[in-house]
């Protein structure tokens, strides 16, 4: 951070302020999300540095064409730009057909609102009560969503209200741990009308965000993990 060691030690005992630059060089190294950083600044007594706009500002527009050029891209797959909140905000055809295909009831959602995919996995009929191989996965969901969780807080009693929920499908008082025989890619599988259906997926985010917005997307990106996928996805959406 360019300051000693003596200096680090008088600001984090309290002794010394730390400066502007000198703040900001320690949340860059500490990888602190920008939403803390602005925090972190307010309450030393400076003002915020990183934007926190809508994804539909004009000053995005070109980040909202490259998003849209990601999802067309990937079609007839699925894929989907999410929040920090696990809030969906944009689908592709193939996500489209992947949510009705797994959750009929978002269909009939009101025009104009939205799916957070926590709540979709909370919900009665949400995709996990098709899952067939929900022992292997659910520990992964957790974990991710457990990450999530440490820097968007209210998430966390939806997280763990999921966990119960799991553990009551699986029959089980706690649930499994890791798996020692981990395949090279998690596969989660489905039983639908179409047969079973076996998917993975890849997440993009935007490399070296300085918008508080932009540091919160990522891009979920779905694949087909058999060759029965693929035509059922090809043949569907196609």
């Amino acid at each position: 951070m360019g300051v000693s060691q003596r200096h680090v030690s008088f600001v984090e005992s309290g002794r010394a302020q730390p400066s502007r630059e000198l703040l900001l060089a320690w949340l860059q190294e500490l990888q602190a999300p920008l939403a803390l950083r602005n925090v972190a600044l307010q309450q030393a007594g400076f003002a915020p540095v990183y934007r926190d706009g809508e994804l539909s500002d004009a000053v995005l527009a070109p980040v909202r064409e490259a998003l849209g050029r990601l999802l067309v891209a990937h079609d007839p797959m699925p894929a989907m730009v999410m929040d920090a909140a696990w809030n969906v905000l944009q689908m592709n055809r193939g996500a489209q057909w992947m949510a009705q295909t797994l959750m009929p009831w978002t269909a009939h959602l009101p025009p104009g609102q939205g799916i957070n995919l926590l709540d979709a996995m909370l919900h009665p009929d949400g995709m996990t009560r098709l899952m067939t191989n929900l022992e292997e996965v659910a520990p992964a969901i957790l974990a991710h969503l457990r990450d999530d969780a440490a820097v968007v807080p209210e998430l966390l009693p939806r997280v763990e209200l999921l966990a119960t929920q799991m553990q009551k499908r699986l029959g089980k008082k706690s649930l499994p741990p890791w798996p020692r025989q981990m395949a090279p890619v998690l596969t989660t599988r489905f039983s639908t009308e179409h047969g079973e259906l076996a998917f993975f997926s890849m997440f993009s985010t935007f490399g070296t965000p300085q918008d508080i917005t932009l540091a919160s997307l990522r891009v979920e990106h779905v694949f087909a993990a058999d060759e029965h996928t693929r035509t059922v996805v090809a043949a569907q959406v196609g």
